[in-house]
């Protein structure tokens, strides 16, 4: 698979075949949402990587296979948590809404 998700992230340059992908985009309302924070937890609730969200709320994480969680932190808003199921193979696509 290569070339733009729809509305999301391009995946040009990544091998989805030899990835597990997990990406998205965090909203207020139908609005994007840059500069917010999303952290990737792992099962246990450990803390394994953060990443900011880009000008358009998008955001990337390459994972092993399992459950994750994403906790998504933003100005005026409470943290949200989004379990998530990662496969090499798949691209997890994500939509936070604050």
């Amino acid at each position: 698979m290569c070339g733009a998700t729809k509305g999301g992230l391009s995946l040009d340059g990544v091998n989805v075949a030899k990835e597990a992908v997990i990406q998205g985009q965090v909203l207020r309302g139908d609005e994007p949402v840059p500069n917010a924070y999303v952290r990737l937890l792992d099962r246990s609730g450990e803390f394994t990587a953060e990443v900011p969200t880009s000008a358009t709320g998008h955001f990337r994480f390459f994972a092993a296979d399992g459950q994750w969680t994403l906790r998504t932190l933003a100005p005026k808003a409470d943290p949200v948590d989004r379990v998530v199921q990662a496969q090499v193979g798949d691209v997890a696509e994500v939509t936070v809404t604050l």
